[in-house]
């Protein structure tokens, strides 16, 4: 199935970006413009450009155009999507390399974040989220067996945890912290940083109907990722 005009206009833009064509705060082609060179409507052509806005690739300003922005790998802090996604929606190719994926007893950090006693069983991951190759996010995960008791039998070459937990158990609530932190000397391996640089790490917890089904850290490079998102203030 052909993929939406959008995601199409999208793509176009970010490979312009990315090759070197449009460099930061270029302007780009209007909503007429790209509906023109697509053969879409102005209305289609305008959910692109608004996306890659909310997403700081793209910044719009009244009465003067859209400009490129400073461009990393980025993620809404406010709205939880699937990593493999949001490369894809970039162009990008998107890989995972599986660190662990076991069965352990709960420490009291891991027990207090999901709500269980100390030495309980839990499953845990450490993945690396690869866009074209490159290590953006470590993401290390704590799930409670009653609500994914097939966790660990998953193929996360194919499916990302956060697909496979939305089909078991389905999303209703999460709470986010964020902070910077150094990496230690492991995590720096994993990311496949040179020299020790300052990272994004978001520590988040969500629930479904019945509890609280995981606890993660996601780490990031400070140079490779970044956080935003766009709010509506009805």
């Amino acid at each position: 199935m052909a993929q939406p005009k959008f995601i199409t206009i999208k793509q176009y833009i970010t490979k312009q970006i990315e090759s070197g064509e449009w460099p930061e705060n270029s302007r780009v082609p209007s909503e007429n413009a790209l509906s023109s060179m697509f053969n879409v409507s102005r209305m289609t052509a305008r959910r692109a450009l608004q996306e890659l806005t909310e997403q700081s690739i793209l910044t719009r300003t009244q009465g003067l155009g859209t400009f490129v922005a400073n461009i990393k790998s980025q993620s809404s802090l406010l709205e939880i999507r699937n990593i493999a996604d949001e490369i894809r929606e970039r162009g990008h190719s998107y890989s995972c390399h599986q660190i662990k994926l076991e069965s352990t007893k709960a420490d009291s950090t891991t027990a207090i974040a999901l709500g269980i006693d100390e030495n309980t069983t839990v499953f845990h991951s450490i993945l690396i989220h690869q866009e074209n190759s490159i290590p953006i996010q470590m993401e290390e995960r704590f799930i409670n067996p009653k609500f994914a008791p097939d966790y660990l039998a998953q193929d996360y070459q194919v499916i990302t945890p956060h697909e496979y937990l939305c089909e078991v158990a389905p999303l209703t609530e999460a709470n986010h912290t964020v902070e910077a932190i150094n990496p230690n000397s492991q995590q720096q391996a994993w990311l496949a940083l040179d020299a020790p640089e300052p990272c994004l790490q978001v520590s988040r917890r969500t629930w479904s109907r019945a509890g609280i089904v995981s606890y993660a850290r996601l780490i990031s490079p400070g140079t490779r990722y970044r956080l935003g998102t766009h709010l509506k203030i009805q």
